[in-house]
């Protein structure tokens, strides 16, 4: 009796093959040097920016948690995704197995939504500071921060389960060549037999409904804060505030411009060539989590100040 039969997940294949980049082969090896930069880089700078929070005692607030949070999750997505991505230029190891497939496609949907929510987080964060800065103490706890990581947490992993359980459970009929260097739900469930309307419509509805209220309480946070900076009347207050928030707007500008780059490119993709959506795709996953680290160092005086106690104490 097959596992169609007996109704669960059911595939004709036991792996897939990542086939990406295949005009360009030779161009493989020329991105993968900038690719593994970039990669490690992403990994040395969230490293450096979470040891220096755990070990800097000076650092142990809330706005410094929560940016922890957001490293921890740029290490994780860019474990999942660039290793394989560099395996397939250097080494031709283009299979993945089916599981393992929809293990990336799961985290890699569930990582973004959480980094989307926690943006939201630290968005309403800086809002409370600048507006209501007497009463940030008592809003802004370690409490607070807890309850925003199982929040964070919750969220992101429920609204992106059904992504991968849709997407397993069609019939893929002995088709197996993924055009794609990464498990995306549209690449792996385009290979299917059956109808995909509910996976297009359900990662559609999430993209849209998750992402942008995101976004929306982030821009409604920051209307809020430019309009409470205005009034400021003090000498160098409103520098002081605004800079308080560059470096969190300048992630969250990078962040939507880059997805919104990548989702023009799927609407208009019979003009633009198929492997534009997957470099950017891939790109999104590195040059983020080496950016946010290096922005918060360079911005923030209070990191950059610790990273320098800790490396007169290494030496």
């Amino acid at each position: 009796m097959t596992a169609h039969q007996n109704g669960t997940i059911s595939s004709e294949v036991s792996d897939f093959l990542l086939n990406c980049f295949v005009r360009s082969h030779t161009w493989q090896l020329s991105f993968s040097l900038p690719l593994s930069l970039l990669f490690f880089l992403a990994m040395g700078a969230n490293g450096v920016l979470l040891i220096t929070i755990w070990l800097e005692a000076s650092l142990h607030e809330p706005m410094y948690y929560l940016l922890s949070i957001l490293s921890l999750l740029d290490i994780v997505l860019c474990l999942t995704v660039i290793p394989k991505v560099l395996a397939i230029f250097w080494f031709e190891l283009k299979y993945i197995s089916f599981y393992a497939c929809f293990l990336q496609m799961y985290i890699m949907n569930c990582f973004l939504a959480m980094e989307s929510c926690t943006f939201m987080v630290m968005a309403y964060d800086r809002y409370v500071a600048i507006c209501h800065p007497l009463r940030y103490p008592s809003i802004i706890t370690d409490q607070f921060v807890v309850k925003a990581a199982v929040f964070i947490l919750a969220r992101s992993s429920i609204v992106t389960m059904p992504i991968p359980i849709l997407s397993s459970r069609l019939h893929y009929c002995g088709r197996k060549v993924i055009e794609n260097c990464i498990c995306t739900n549209m690449s792996v469930s385009r290979l299917s037999c059956d109808d995909v309307t509910i996976n297009r419509l359900y990662q559609f509805a999430i993209g849209w409904t998750v992402l942008g209220s995101d976004l929306i309480l982030i821009f409604l946070s920051y209307t809020l804060i430019l309009r409470a900076v205005l009034r400021l009347k003090a000498e160098g207050a409103v520098a002081k505030a605004l800079s308080t928030c560059g470096s969190h707007f300048i992630l969250i500008l990078f962040f939507s411009t880059i997805l919104l780059v990548f989702v023009l490119t799927l609407v208009v993709k019979k003009k633009v060539s198929p492997d534009v959506p997957i470099l950017l795709n891939i790109l999104h996953h590195v040059i983020f989590s080496a950016l946010n680290p290096i922005v918060y160092v360079v911005r923030t005086q209070e990191i950059k100040q610790g990273i320098q106690r800790l490396l007169k104490k290494g030496c």
